[in-house]
């Protein structure tokens, strides 16, 4: 993870931590609209309301606020996979897992933005967080949906697949939202649309994972 300059020094003090947070929040809009190679320091810093050289203090770099940025987001976009129980029941935890990746969608559009920029660029920055700590972690997941499976508790599926889909289908809503505004209208593009979305992505999937007999 990258260490701003300031948090090098023995105390940082409440303005330093103020002051970094401030250039992160400014770098999340420059880099979710204009992506990694059109964003400039200069962006983040007039968005930032301060100097090039005040910015620079806290962080050497445009690559070095990317990855803290980049960090943040594959944390708390990780975190509801990593909810996933094994012991619990899987159409219960299938239901909460696209209901709280909408809620992602829905509250944090701008990072889910920054992620599909840099997958788009071919995840130059994140390429071993990809290939390590999230395939091992998709592997254990992939792992318990087998097992449910096995256990005649949902369809055979292929677990992969199912979890790319989820990805998809919910993150459109973040991704996209422009789009789905447009195309569902002013009577129906309000918050709503988020629940609109879990009630039909919860029949989706939970219909194609029932379980049919003869």
């Amino acid at each position: 993870m990258a260490i701003p300059r300031a948090a090098k020094t023995l105390r940082r003090t409440r303005i330093q931590e103020e002051k970094e947070e401030r250039i992160l929040e400014a770098a999340l809009d420059v880099f979710s609209v204009n992506g990694f190679r059109g964003a400039t320091i200069d962006q983040i810093a007039d968005a930032a309301g301060m100097s090039k050289p005040n910015l620079l203090y806290y962080f050497r770099t445009k690559e070095a606020i990317h990855r803290q940025l980049i960090d943040r987001v594959l944390f708390t976009w990780l975190e509801p996979l990593r909810a996933f129980d094994a012991d619990g029941n899987p159409e219960a935890e299938i239901r909460s897992y696209i209901r709280r990746k909408l809620e992602m969608a829905r509250d944090y559009p701008r990072e889910s933005r920054l992620f599909a920029n840099e997958i788009l660029q071919g995840a130059p920055r994140i390429e071993d967080e990809l290939k390590g700590p999230l395939k091992d972690l998709v592997d254990e997941k992939a792992e318990v949906i087998r097992a449910w499976a096995r256990a005649g508790k949902i369809a055979r599926c292929d677990p992969y697949h199912l979890i790319f889909s989820i990805w998809s289908t919910t993150q459109h809503y973040a991704d996209f939202d422009v789009q789905v505004r447009a195309v569902l209208g002013q009577d129906y593009s309000g918050e709503g649309r988020f629940e609109d979305a879990a009630r039909f992505l919860e029949q989706l999937f939970m219909d194609g994972l029932r379980v049919r007999n003869g």
